[in-house]
């Protein structure tokens, strides 16, 4: 199998499992613990693994010139990143969540464009489209998970969220280029650590962990291992072969794959829109994945 395809197939487990996240997340805020304090012990369980894989992995001397570029890459992709996404998942339902994170694509289409003056192919632009008009049906039709407490709040910050991820995938896809990608995330994930933990820390304290019931303890360990650790490597691997408009368009399969899950836990049902829905975006991932001859 070609490096591109795996990179592919890493990019939709990272699809599956931040589609599967967003209601796992919703069962631990603000019930359990509060998002800025899930957000420290997000980011405090990854710096660990992070730094507990790099000790076996090839070791590579980062350029001083380079930190900047890694500071800003913790600040967009784990610190800012996290506390909007966190907390706007806390006010607003999981489906609509997912929904709106499908702007990333267009964000880094614009931000690829002005910043790194990539040109956009048609097919490219069809295919973040149809994947759009998918997840539009999925805005208009799909039925929400729990409660939402301020929902106008919540979509917003999501949506602010989505705006600082597309950032991250551009301001990292450099640093891709030039180191292995241990090299570098657990730095991001340590200055991104530290610039959580004034929000976080007070919140964290304030957690009973005996009232916490095991299955949402397991569900707090999903979050930190998978949704984080895993993912986020899956995704700095998918880099190395793909552009970041590419990775980003993976994120139309997150509303499908939470709507898929909603179903499955029997919190949704399936219906000819949603079928529509996931036919458009996955031909939509078709033709922006699809390799230039």
């Amino acid at each position: 199998m070609s490096k591109r395809n795996l990179a592919l197939i890493g990019a939709t487990i990272v699809s599956i499992i931040y589609g599967v996240t967003f209601t796992i997340a919703k069962d631990v805020m603000p019930l359990y613990i509060d998002a800025y304090g899930f957000i420290l012990l997000r980011a405090g369980g990854s710096v660990i693994l992070f730094w507990l894989a790099w000790l076996f992995m090839p070791k590579e001397k980062i350029a001083r010139n380079d930190f900047p570029r890694i500071i800003a890459a913790a600040f967009f992709g784990v610190a800012f990143n996290m506390l909007t996404f966190f907390k706007g998942l806390s006010l607003t339902s999981p489906i609509s969540a997912a929904v709106i994170m499908v702007s990333t694509p267009m964000i880094v289409l614009t931000l690829s464009a002005i910043i790194m003056k990539e040109r956009m192919q048609k097919r490219m632009v069809l295919g973040i489209v149809l994947g759009l008009i998918g997840t539009a049906f999925l805005i208009l039709y799909g039925k929400s998970i729990g409660s939402a407490t301020n929902a106008g709040l919540g979509n917003f910050l999501v949506l602010v969220n989505a705006i600082s991820y597309g950032f991250y995938l551009i301001i990292v896809k450099k640093l891709m280029d030039k180191y292995n990608a241990f090299t570098f995330v657990k730095w991001i994930y340590l200055f991104g650590f530290i610039m959580v933990l004034p929000f976080g820390w007070s919140q964290f304290q304030t957690v009973n962990w005996a009232l916490v019931p095991m299955d949402i303890c397991w569900k707090i360990g999903f979050v930190v291992v998978f949704s984080t650790f895993l993912t986020y490597l899956l995704n700095l691997l998918s880099m190395k072969e793909l552009k970041p408009t590419t990775v980003a368009v993976f994120i139309y399969l997150q509303p499908l794959f939470a709507t898929i899950f909603a179903i499955g836990l029997g919190k949704d049902e399936l219906s000819l829109v949603k079928i529509v829905s996931a036919i458009l975006i996955f031909i939509g991932v078709y033709l922006v994945t699809q390799k230039k001859n």
